[in-house]
């Protein structure tokens, strides 16, 4: 395996010299015609020559044992396989550096799949897909130097430094080009917007292509936003868009562009009608969930704040089938496919100024351009998973955070290729903070040192989210102060502790706790304390046994168990009683918390554990217009370049408006939708 090269450099050529057969094996792999003009005809997918690949006759395998590497979401997993002349013959996974419970747990099952599957078209285990498509990656190396293939580690991008996070775009060597594909629209990242891009797309009978870096399509956010859907009319609901649109305005300090927040504000309910005809028809039959009314109201009282968003959610249950699958099969069943294992490297740009396609490369080292005649999409995500981006952007929102859920191949790639073609960038970070990074006692906010990890860092809790950790239960800091009024949208509770000690916090109540929750009445996900049964005993009963929640029969109990230290301890045991006070008089004299979200803490067993926030992804993104173009520093359009999704941008400033769940995923399919329309020439 080659070394991170440095900027402007890369590796040309292959590992060694391989025979006549082995180079026509590559080319099978790559040498493709150009497209021809039918959409449903334009190319085999990297997923289908994998298959083809994989699938060798008798005899063609090199006997040895061959290592393959790749990013998982906490480190580099290690697959080592060892074959003879027609098969593998046995299977090593090191993914002990996953999370406990999920990655770490899916590396037996993993094994058995590849030795019986006897190549890498195996499935994903489920909640552990990064750890799946890592594992996958590495095996494909594997396969692909048993059959005596170059696996070529060419490092095709500078990937930045705490000193320099954006780094250089690289320069492409001509002659390492070794194909062009020719389509009209081009959409990179098979995500949430992109496959929703291209369903569009393909509906329409539009000429695209769309790469994805990874093996499979990325996860599904199946609760999303929109305004004035078919499903709200049918619950006589309406909500008023002057008002909604003067509130994400308020909430992103003005800072956001009003046109663009208008485009989503205006064109998701025709966003729904779309997902809906695809996901209620046969064979899948999703059955939308629409809530609205008192379930989805902030609760109202006489010290109660006025937030103002609009008091609807969209959801979707009743199919096992994630929707980017979804959307992977109806493009399949159209004729189109995703390349898979193609990486955006750089964008190309014409003499005028045009972004007329791009550079990619294949996960085997092979660059290849695609001309877009008509425009690229970039659904690339945001920058969660890139640590010199995450301290130079954010260091407020990273300094808080103990806990991760973000993909880690979302490291910011589509933002810098934008940027490095002259887009700008947001001037604010944004990041979607949850209040529930689940940590150990002494455990600070923000990264600690990973090596395993992209950029050597990673955040160091275990749990991705502890959901009830947003219930407004009495929080006190390491002096075991209290500090802030607990009910309050996600971030507000995570931003607060940062003037604290760790920059992290402890979450305190009685055996009581459920009571407390339903009366308490958050909305959005953490609604799932409340409605899903048996959810908050049981995450209560597992980090108990896990050493991350702590039960005792007394409070003084309670108090060591945290690790308060005397003077600590005794103003926890002061602030309590002083909770209980205020519990009591039904008036937060203190912070203002409304009454309903009081709670007393008297019953035993008590519970405590430390928190801090959890990261899912980043919203700071490159400046686009309401017609989803990217602008220039001078905040002009660059023609034929269109962005949507997390690494979209002009939306959302300082945080996410966690009040109303799936805004950014409603805005993203939203987007998606309209820049197909632009490019497709269908508006």
């Amino acid at each position: 395996m080659s070394e991170q090269l440095t900027r402007r450099s890369f590796l040309k050529g292959v590992a060694g010299v391989v025979g006549v057969a082995a180079v026509n094996s590559i080319a099978g792999c790559a040498a493709k015609e150009t497209p021809a003009t039918s959409a449903a005809a334009e190319s085999t997918t990297a997923a289908e020559t994998t298959t083809a690949a994989a699938a060798s006759p008798a005899g063609t395998y090199i006997p040895g044992t061959y290592t393959g590497t790749a990013d998982g979401i906490h480190s580099t997993i290690t697959v080592t396989m060892t074959f003879d002349e027609e098969k593998v013959t046995d299977v090593v996974l090191d993914v002990s550096g996953e999370t406990p419970g999920y990655g770490q747990d899916a590396g037996d099952a993993l094994r058995e799949a590849l030795l019986a599957a006897q190549s890498t078209q195996i499935d994903a285990v489920s909640g552990s897909t990064i750890t799946s498509q890592a594992v996958i990656v590495a095996a494909d190396k594997c396969f692909a130097q048993a059959r005596g293939e170059a696996v070529v580690e060419v490092i095709t991008v500078d990937k930045g430094s705490e000193e320099d996070w954006l780094g250089t775009e690289p320069n492409i060597d001509e002659a390492s080009v070794s194909e062009t594909w020719d389509t009209d629209i081009l959409i990179v990242g098979a995500g949430n917007g992109g496959m929703c891009a291209a369903a569009y797309g393909a509906q329409k009978g539009l000429k695209f292509r769309i790469i994805e870096q990874n093996p499979v399509v990325q996860d599904t956010r199946h609760w999303y936003g929109a305004i004035d859907s078919s499903e709200s009319k049918k619950a006589g609901v309406t909500v008023n868009r002057k008002k909604l649109l003067a509130e994400i305005s308020r909430y992103a300090s003005g800072k956001c562009d009003q046109k663009v927040v208008n485009t989503w504000i205006n064109e998701s309910a025709a966003m729904h009608d779309f997902v809906a005809g695809i996901l209620e028809s046969d064979p899948y039959n999703y059955t939308c969930v629409f809530t609205a009314g008192e379930e989805a109201r902030w609760p109202q009282s006489d010290d109660s704040p006025d937030y103002m968003f609009p008091e609807q959610e969209h959801t979707y249950h009743g199919s096992e089938i994630p929707r980017n699958e979804v959307f992977q099969q109806y493009i399949e069943g159209l004729g189109y496919s995703v390349d898979f294992n193609t990486s955006l490297v750089k964008l190309e740009k014409n003499t005028e100024g045009r972004v007329t396609g791009i550079i990619a490369q294949k996960s085997s080292g092979e660059f290849v351009r695609i001309n877009a005649a008509k425009g690229v999409l970039l659904a690339c995500g945001g920058y969660p998973g890139n640590p010199y981006m995450m301290e130079a952007l954010d260091p407020l929102g990273t300094s808080v955070t103990t806990a991760c859920s973000f993909s880690p191949s979302d490291q910011g790639m589509g933002i810098r290729a934008a940027m490095w073609a002259g887009a700008s960038l947001d001037k604010e970070a944004a990041p979607m903070l949850f209040d529930r990074g689940l940590v150990a006692p002494g455990v600070d906010g923000g990264y600690v040192e990973s090596p395993a990890s992209f950029g050597g860092k990673a955040f160091p809790g275990t749990v991705k989210q502890y959901n009830p950790g947003t219930q407004p239960f009495l929080k006190v800091n390491r002096k075991g102060l209290r500090f802030t009024n607990e009910s309050s949208p996600y971030n507000d509770t995570s931003y607060a502790a940062g003037n604290q000690p760790g920059r992290v916090y402890a979450q305190i109540h009685d055996a009581n706790y459920m009571e407390d929750i339903k009366r308490f009445h958050t909305i959005g996900c953490s609604a799932m304390a409340r409605n899903v049964p048996g959810m908050m005993e049981g995450q209560i009963a597992q980090y108990v046994k896990e050493g991350l929640i702590f039960e005792a029969d007394t409070l003084e109990e309670l108090a060591d168990k945290l690790g308060f230290d005397s003077d600590a301890k005794a103003n926890f045991l002061a602030t309590v009683e002083r909770y209980n006070e205020l519990y009591d008089k039904q008036s937060d004299d203190d912070f203002g918390k409304m009454a309903p979200r009081l709670s007393a803490i008297r019953q035993a067993p008590f519970y405590g554990c430390w928190l801090g926030a959890s990261l899912l992804t980043t919203e700071q993104g490159i400046a686009i217009n309401e017609n989803t173009q990217a602008l220039d520093e001078d905040r002009n359009p660059i023609e034929g370049l269109y962005v949507t999704g997390d690494m979209s941008g002009s939306f959302f400033a300082n945080n996410y408006p966690c009040l109303m769940p799936g805004v950014a995923c409603g805005r993203t399919l939203t987007f998606a939708i309209k820049a197909m329309k632009q490019m497709g020439g269908l508006e």
